[in-house]
């Protein structure tokens, strides 16, 4: 059996803005809805969302018959936790609050097999390896991992040409709202002057001819942002549009109540 190649790293290496989705509920019928919906990519969040490892599985494992690429961010940077999200079968980690080519240098080495890096060894017994059956696994592993760390405080966005010159960093995304608060502009991340620092730094990760990413759920900033140079880009959150589309739902037919003059 071959290892699978990364099918985020493919997409994007074909040059068309990928479009994705957070997803933060630990239910099976929620991702295969989202991965039905058309999304480029889906990432699963477990630093801020309820979901915990076998949570992460499960969802990987929901995912694996659709044409869409996981993503999976982790809780921290811790290289234990790092290793087991790779065990289980993410190929794409985005890594919170990345604030220094050191921290970045140190994540390049936590998602690689020696001598490349330190992550451990355990190929016969994970689903990354499908449980041995991927003969080379171990030997093979490393060129299929795609690590993307996040840029989102002022201290990151003032180093990010060196976090995005580490080599095996292979793109940067930046966090519009934990960026906007360490700003000072807390829920404000459209505000002119977080604008204008995320278009600088996502050129700034382009001409280091690493991937750029970010969240933006406002079209016309995408738009902006993209001309910019972002190359992925999150477009919505799973409970956002859950929220949304019941609230509409539930307007439209107050309004019909109100037509007919109960």
């Amino acid at each position: 059996m071959e290892p699978e190649k990364n099918p985020f790293v493919e997409a994007l290496s074909r040059g068309r803005v990928q479009f994705g989705c957070w997803l933060s509920l630990p239910d099976n019928s929620v991702v295969e809805i989202a991965a039905l919906a058309g999304f480029d990519w889906l990432l699963i969040d477990h630093e801020h969302g309820p979901l915990e490892l076998t949570d992460i599985l499960s969802l990987l494992q929901t995912l694996a018959p659709y044409d869409v690429a996981p993503i999976v961010r982790p809780a921290s940077d811790d290289g234990a936790l790092i290793k087991k999200l790779l065990d289980t079968g993410a190929q794409t980690l985005v890594v919170p609050m990345v604030n220094s080519p050191e921290q970045a240098a140190r994540l390049v080495s936590a998602v690689r097999y020696p001598p490349a890096g330190t992550r451990g060894l355990a190929p016969n017994m994970v689903r990354a390896s499908r449980w041995s059956e991927i003969q080379d696994y171990a030997r093979q592993a490393n060129d299929h991992i795609c690590l993307i760390v996040q840029a989102e405080t002022v201290e990151a966005m003032e180093r990010l040409t060196d976090i995005a010159s580490v080599d095996g960093v292979d793109g940067v995304f930046i966090g519009p709202a934990d960026l906007a608060a360490s700003m000072g502009y807390p829920g404000n991340s459209a505000a002119r002057e977080v604008v204008d620092v995320i278009q600088k730094g996502l050129k700034t990760i382009g001409e280091a001819g690493k991937y750029a990413g970010v969240l933006c759920m406002d079209p016309t900033l995408a738009k902006t942002y993209i001309q910019a140079g972002a190359d992925f880009v999150g477009i919505t959150i799973d409970v956002l549009l859950l929220l949304r589309s019941m609230k509409e739902a539930v307007q439209t037919f107050r309004n019909l109540d109100r037509e007919e003059g109960k």
